[in-house]
């Protein structure tokens, strides 16, 4: 039983081949490459209105340096987002569901806004790990506290990511394994639970896209901090 609920979540192979290479390119290949037709099709104007009002909502707040990032914080969310939604397809597989592939993600980004900030502004990066008018006796503390805190981001980054997604499909399979079982018993309880299952599909739907724009979002604020 435990096995069945969490083998969903192992990479599957073809002639020994891992086929995680192939899900994470799909929504690459899915994705449409801009026109510069006078009258693109609906797919690719709805593509190029999400990545404009995408981009103005997370960029508005930060200073003109960081505005170098929209075009690689907007491939991670198209990327991450592509990955959510298909998982959600039948006999499919979500890389984003690995939180090896979710830490590979946050590590270098988080890392390269630390040394950003670092390399333009090391007097402010270094002030972030004192507040203003801390008592002389706690500043060793919390210089510990503030540094441990910076470390853990790229992890809360990735299991964030990994723990969101990973409930929500556990719950789905767990939903529809019971209507299942209920179906040769009651079906007023298997329709129940159907109804439940395609509610939760759709917060599924939801989650997939919110958590997307979380992990970049929260990118954004360790840039802001940064530039």
């Amino acid at each position: 039983m435990t096995l069945n609920l969490f083998s969903q979540f192992s990479s599957p192979t073809l002639l020994g081949i891992p086929l995680i290479i192939v899900a994470m390119l799909t929504p690459w290949l899915l994705f449409p490459t801009p026109s510069n037709r006078w009258l693109p099709n609906r797919l690719i104007s709805s593509q190029t209105w999400f990545v404009k009002t995408f981009t103005k909502q997370i960029f508005l707040p930060l200073n003109t340096p960081g505005h170098k990032w929209a075009f690689l914080l907007t491939s991670v969310m198209v990327f991450i987002l592509g990955m959510n939604l298909l998982g959600l397809l039948p006999y499919t597989f979500t890389p984003t569901t690995q939180l090896s592939l979710n830490l590979g993600l946050a590590v270098p980004l988080w890392l390269a806004t630390v040394a950003i900030g670092f390399r333009n502004q090391i007097t402010a990066s270094l002030g972030h790990l004192l507040p203003e008018g801390t008592p002389t006796p706690l500043i060793p503390v919390l210089i510990i506290i503030e540094t441990i805190s910076l470390f853990i981001r790229p992890l809360a980054l990735g299991v964030r990511l990994t723990a969101n997604l990973t409930a929500c499909h556990l719950l789905i399979q767990l939903i529809s394994m019971a209507t299942m079982a209920m179906a040769s018993t009651s079906m007023f309880v298997s329709s129940l639970t159907f109804v439940t299952l395609l509610l939760l599909t759709v917060l599924e739907i939801a989650v997939a896209m919110i958590q997307a724009y979380v992990f970049v979002l929260l990118l954004s604020l360790y840039l802001q901090e940064n530039t």
